[in-house]
């Protein structure tokens, strides 16, 4: 049963109305204002093209919304005395190893949660290799700087699956264990799951969706597994079990008189830790004027001023979903988005935060929707003519400088691992781990990339030759990231093998 006790009016018709504009299939919303649940409920379907509509009660991959939790779970941990904010990472993790051995020794607990280990993201070791846990954390020891530690905000996904082991090597037992013995349950949270394995068999779950950018088609796409990001993104939920999160938060760690995490902790994950200069918020706020002053990070939640007051919110993207919870501590007030659409400049749920935060507030009312949706389309029309640019530069008339069956074979990287090329007919066929593209020529040794998996955006790969005039590195351009290979010689491949097997 949906939740209606104060809803502003002709709020209900914009959020509609919104979906419609952005083409997303489902919504679902919930609103807490002084510790109650005041408004929550779904619009649109589960997936396109079937009957099932969203509720309040429909799961979706809340994404990177997940960070907060995790913040939450270590402040457990603090407020225990078992581990504290600045102790070093290697207190808990001794194994563990940045490419830096002075970052190694000196990143703390409080330096995993607010993105400032100076390393860009290296996202690609999770999401397409489907490495456990483990050996993610035991790879990014290759991750290169890109910037000095503490030196500036850098998004930071890894380092959140740090803090996730922390917890486990912390509490003995794993931060699926944890997080649901000390607030899934405590919140009532009862169908949210760490697990994609979890959805399975589940009912009233949220298909993800995407869009494709030169056709605009919305088709449904597979649930990716990200288990092995734990506490970055891992978890599942609904609009009014996320509701309940917000009430914990807006309460200063109190639910319904129980606390659960202290006052201390809850201002220390409220307050800045980091300026954050991210470039996507820096490109999106040039194109639309929120009326922000500053922008900061706190542990598991951005901090910034919006029309005068403090707001703690997140936002979270997977890959056919995004969402965003956003609130207003001193108003106890908070709005959680949930969406089953991504796309290019996909900001439906921030713009249906303003819209709601506006609405209870008595803002001045202000068309979000539209403003987002200009701003993405200038986004999209903006990456399309970066892409024209590279078709501009096609060279027509080239030949691959060997035969295909030369440049077939195993291309390696330290961190990501190995990347297979091999011939199908007269075509190549990349693999890397979960991702399988078929190459076609494009022009010289670049070959355009033309993935198997859905959803997935343009990429290409770039060959060089050496001396003897051998297929010798492959440089793999687009998303995630760009990441360079060297060509493993057969010595190479026989001695890894060995290891492997021993």
């Amino acid at each position: 049963m949906a939740t209606h006790h104060l809803v502003p009016a002709g709020l209900e018709a914009y959020i509609e109305q919104a979906r419609q504009d952005w083409s997303a299939p489902g919504l679902a919303i919930a609103v807490v204002r002084d510790d109650v649940v005041v408004f929550a409920r779904g619009f649109g379907v589960r997936e396109l093209g079937k009957d099932g509509p969203v509720d309040e009660h429909t799961l979706f991959a809340v994404a990177s919304t997940t960070k907060a939790f995790t913040a939450a779970l270590l402040g457990m941990l603090v407020d225990e005395g078992r581990l504290k904010w600045d102790d070093p990472v290697t207190s808990y993790l001794p194994g563990f190893q940045l490419y830096d051995p002075f970052v190694t020794r000196a990143l703390t607990v409080r330096d995993l949660l607010c993105h400032r280990s100076g390393l860009s993201r290296g996202d690609s070791l999770w999401y397409a290799t489907g490495f456990d846990r483990a050996e993610v954390l035991r790879r990014v020891r290759h991750l290169k700087p890109s910037w000095s530690f503490r030196a500036r905000y850098g998004y930071q996904n890894i380092m959140y699956l740090a803090a996730s082991q922390v917890i486990e090597a912390v509490a003995g037992q794993s931060w699926d264990a944890f997080i649901k013995a000390r607030l899934l349950a405590p919140l009532g949270m009862a169908r949210s799951v760490t697990s994609v394995h979890d959805l399975a068999g589940m009912e009233n779950v949220a298909t993800p969706h995407h869009q494709d950018e030169d056709s605009g088609d919305v088709t449904p796409i597979p649930y990716w597994d990200v288990d092995n990001i734990a506490g970055a993104g891992a978890l599942n939920a609904s609009a009014v079990e996320m509701a309940q999160w917000m009430r914990l938060n807006l309460a200063g760690g109190l639910f319904e008189g129980t606390r659960l995490l202290s006052e201390d902790v809850i201002r220390e994950m409220q307050t800045p830790q980091m300026i954050n200069n991210d470039p996507e918020r820096r490109e999106i706020e040039a194109k639309i004027d929120i009326g922000v002053n500053f922008n900061t990070y706190g542990l598991g939640w951005a901090v910034y001023d919006y029309r005068g007051r403090k707001v703690i919110a997140h936002g979270g993207g997977l890959d056919g979903m995004r969402s965003e919870v956003m609130m207003a501590p001193a108003e106890k007030l908070g709005v959680v988005v949930l969406t089953n659409l991504t796309r290019v400049g996909a900001y439906l749920p921030n713009a249906i935060a303003y819209r709601t935060l506006d609405a209870y507030l008595g803002n001045p009312e202000r068309d979000w929707s539209r403003d987002y949706l200009k701003a993405a389309g200038e986004m999209a029309a903006e990456q399309k003519a970066e892409e024209e640019k590279i078709i501009g530069a096609h060279v027509e008339g080239t030949a691959p400088s060997l035969p295909l069956a030369a440049y077939t074979g195993t291309y390696r990287n330290a961190m990501y691992g190995d990347a297979e090329i091999v011939q199908e007919g007269d075509a190549l066929v990349l693999t890397f781990y979960r991702l399988v593209g078929d190459l076609a020529h494009w022009h010289y040794d670049t070959f355009r990339i033309h993935w198997r998996n859905p959803g997935m955006d343009k990429a290409y790969a770039v060959f060089t030759l050496n001396v003897k005039g051998q297929a010798e590195t492959m440089q793999w351009e687009g998303i995630p990231e760009p990441i360079a290979f060297t060509r493993a010689d057969a010595s190479d491949t026989d001695e890894a093998a060995r290891a492997s097997d021993a």
